[in-house]
């Protein structure tokens, strides 16, 4: 748990874990957060990420919240911020940011896969923070919201997130893909307060990548 009030709750997900839609009898986010509140209580998602993506996502306990915050997404005024570990080698230098304004395409072979629908625009700013051996270190900030929109913007330019085999890569991941929603900024839609709200990376990526999270030297 990351925040919670009267009208809105932030969580963290972990890999594995569908936010919601799922069939009856199998858990997600949505039907946690229902077992935990009162029975007949709103719970409104107005944020999701794909099931093999952990990271921040926010649920609203009311129907004005979730209009409102629904609103926000709608009008892109909330900031979205994403950290991934990719193969391949990234298309700029180090720490340089980029601008990747694309129409999506579905994966080639994979027409029924319910990945990103093919010919929608889809906007991100995109930098690596670090490189080791064969994986980078990889910020995202989408502007859109377009389903699959990271995996596929990295797939086509030849650095798949690692453990993504849908979009390439052939690299294995501990759990889920190496993709995580770090952060949203969002205003409250009860007082309008910018709030922001942070989710650390999950233990197992500095497990499996030590080298990526070592505190440089001197």
């Amino acid at each position: 748990m990351l925040f919670e009030d009267d009208q809105i709750v932030a969580v963290v997900k972990p890999a594995g874990l569908p936010t919601a839609n799922v069939p009856a009898g199998t858990p997600s986010l949505f039907t946690i957060m229902r077992s935990r509140l009162p029975a007949g209580a709103f719970v409104g998602v107005v944020s999701r990420l794909d099931a093999p993506v952990s990271g921040v996502v926010i649920m609203a306990k009311t129907r004005a919240a979730a209009a409102d915050l629904a609103r926000q997404f709608r009008d892109r005024t909330v900031r979205k911020s994403y950290t991934a570990i990719c193969a391949g080698r990234f298309p700029a230098a180090l720490g340089c940011w980029v601008d990747w304004h694309d129409s999506l395409e579905r994966p080639t072979g994979q027409p029924d896969a319910g990945d990103a629908a093919a010919g929608q625009a889809a906007h991100t700013r995109a930098r690596v923070v670090r490189r080791t051996g064969e994986v980078s270190l990889v910020e995202l900030e989408p502007s859109s919201g377009r389903r699959h929109q990271l995996r596929a913007q990295l797939g086509s330019r030849g650095c798949p997130i690692v453990g993504d085999r849908l979009y390439g890569s052939r690299l294995p991941f501990p759990a889920g893909i190496a993709l995580h929603g770090q952060r949203l900024e969002f205003d409250h839609p009860a007082t309008g307060e910018r709030l922001r709200v942070e989710a650390p990376l999950p233990p197992s990526w500095t497990t499996r990548y030590p080298l990526l999270f070592a505190r440089e030297r001197g």
